[in-house]
């Protein structure tokens, strides 16, 4: 069916429900132009199907019956919900993307190689709040003055104001779901190597 099919079919079972309201609320379509400010007219047109809905007419009508909006126009149930969005890397690390509705919490599979680090950690803060559950492997987390190497099924969350910074120490690869807010989500994924200077030794692009 086209769009402009499902669109005439939605709007053309409009009529029916605004006549069931009415009769059963008990009113007339005098009684429910005073209310609303439409004309008499202009309700029988609708509820006959002879005139094609308006939002603005929609919300008069759906106020004066008290009821959502959505049970004037039934509209069709959304499509397919599953995700189909693409894996990208940053800083070494794959990113699954598991959400796609913008701003707000997102939720990312992470893969992270082993890395021999030479240099200690650099720890860093921003503002948020973020939570990690680790999936396979061993996850290195320095959280202030603290150290700690989560295994499978470890769950940590912090906040992202405590200096911090996570890595996989291995032997072999780790993966993780993370949460991150905005602010994580543009210090961990969004952000973009730097080109005047090396790669630092670690799997976190800040």
């Amino acid at each position: 069916m086209t769009d402009d099919a499902t669109l005439d079919q939605v709007l053309g079972a409009v009529g029916p429900r605004l006549r069931a309201l009415r009769q059963e609320r008990g009113a007339t379509l005098a009684q429910l132009a005073e209310t609303t400010g439409i004309s008499s007219s202009t309700l029988s047109r609708l509820e006959s199907g002879q005139r094609r809905p308006t939002l603005e007419l929609l919300l008069l009508l759906a106020s004066a019956h008290q009821v959502p909006l959505d049970r004037l126009v039934d509209a069709p149930a959304t499509g397919d919900p599953r995700l189909h969005l693409k894996p990208f890397e940053r800083g070494g690390m794959t990113f699954i993307p598991l959400t796609k509705r913008p701003g707000g919490v997102q939720a990312f599979k992470q893969i992270l190689p082993p890395r021999n680090f030479d240099r200690e950690p650099e720890p860093k803060v921003h503002e948020g709040y973020e939570w990690m559950y680790v999936l396979s492997g061993r996850i290195r987390l320095v959280l202030g003055a603290r150290d700690f190497v989560l295994s499978a099924g470890e769950v940590a969350e912090f906040d992202t104001r405590v200096p911090h910074w996570f890595g996989n120490p291995g032997p072999g690869p780790a993966e993780l779901l993370s949460l991150y807010g905005p602010q994580g989500e543009r210090m961990h994924v969004r952000a973009q190597p730097t080109t005047a200077r090396p790669e630092p030794p670690n799997p976190r692009v800040d």
